[in-house]
């Protein structure tokens, strides 16, 4: 493991031949160290990663580990990871060895963020602990299954945080209504809200929608997209699932109103965005609607809530609530089953009536 001095400009680099994925024999230079010291510590850590070498610290894995999964993910998935690892895992992990991080490790981990409060004296919420927890232990499920360390330590440290906040907030459609009343002196607000509300889509994809989703005669709204926003750039994606893909009806009246709104635009062309804001528009306009109205502040996500439940009061089964919304009908009878009107009591009588009406056939034979 040689390193050599650059006499031009004193400082150092370091030199050598690896194995490339393909078997074949690559160069790898690096310029610039200070010492020679550096350019072979640098050569140590990039052959440790190369050859998956679980003595590696954390840090250094974390780099094996996004080569591997970076391209799998959506870049504002990604995103999200990559905010979690670079101010959670990494400040406390990250000069650890692999190897040799413990569960007694991660519960210290878990206590300090279970007991942090921010300048206003907030925690992190379970579902953010939950989330941080969950990052963490796929580095250590990816070093499991594909670079043979022995076990994952936060299966044996246990998790932290939750899945799901309990409570499930959403309007009701008279609070609905109310709230859309204080949108209606902006149109672009009245109409995403009205969309929201009408057709539960998420706001990601209310945000990619087009002109050409529409079809306006057969009233049927296309989801085949999805907007974010990554490190100050517009993105438009894939939807969150596959199942996302799919295509919709909508109500008559709010087919009606989206031609009016479709006409208020300047030169809107069939693949322009029809709500050119971002999710921190919507937000800001949720925030003004509730105070104007007095309607209770729930999230931009809760208002797909409130879609469901709506869809409930109506009587529509979860499948059928599902096939909209693109879900799982497992995720709507898991999620919502608090809002179903509850069947046991006309179920304990219908086997009732079965077992009497058995009793009766025993007793006449």
């Amino acid at each position: 493991m040689p390193a050599y001095k650059d006499r031009n400009k004193g400082t150092w680099y370091a030199s050598f031949y690896c194995d490339s994925w393909t078997g074949t024999k690559q160069k790898k230079l690096k310029r610039g160290f200070k010492t020679k010291r550096d350019a072979l510590e640098w050569e140590r850590e990039f052959l440790q990663q190369k050859n998956a070498d679980l003595n590696m610290t954390f840090a250094n894995f974390v780099v094996r580990y996004t080569e591997d999964q970076k391209s799998r993910c959506k870049e504002s998935t990604w995103a999200s990871k990559e905010h979690i690892i670079e101010t959670k895992l990494l400040p406390y992990f990250g000069k650890l060895k692999m190897c040799s991080i413990t569960a007694q490790q991660i519960i210290t981990w878990q206590n300090e963020l279970i007991n942090f409060k921010d300048a206003n004296g907030k925690p992190y919420s379970p579902v953010y602990l939950k989330t941080i927890h969950n990052q963490l232990s796929a580095i250590f499920n990816h070093a499991v299954r594909y670079y043979n360390l022995r076990e994952n330590p936060c299966k044996k440290a246990g998790s932290m945080g939750k899945k799901k906040n309990r409570e499930m907030l959403f309007w009701t459609k008279e609070e609905y209504l109310r709230f859309a009343e204080a949108m209606m002196d902006k149109p672009m607000s009245y109409y995403a809200f009205e969309v929201l509300y009408w057709c539960g889509i998420r706001e990601g994809e209310l945000l990619a929608l087009t002109p050409s989703d529409f079809d306006f005669q057969k009233r049927t709204l296309t989801i085949n997209k999805s907007f974010q926003r990554v490190n100050g750039k517009n993105l438009i994606t894939s939807p969150k699932t596959e199942k996302s893909n799919r295509t919709i009806i909508i109500p008559e009246f709010l087919a009606e109103e989206l031609q009016e709104y479709l006409k208020m635009l300047y030169k809107m062309g069939p693949e322009d965005r029809m709500f050119p804001v971002t999710k921190t528009y919507l937000y800001r306009e949720m925030e003004r609607g509730t105070k104007e109205t007095g309607v209770k502040r729930i999230r931009i996500h809760d208002i797909r809530h409130s879609h469901v439940s709506l869809l409930i009061d109506l009587g529509f089964s979860a499948t059928a609530i599902a096939d909209r919304l693109g879900h799982e009908s497992i995720e709507i009878t898991y999620n919502y089953a608090h809002l179903f009107p509850s069947k046991q009591t006309e179920m304990a009588d219908k086997l009732n009536m079965e077992r009497g009406m058995d009793h009766v056939t025993e007793e006449q034979g």
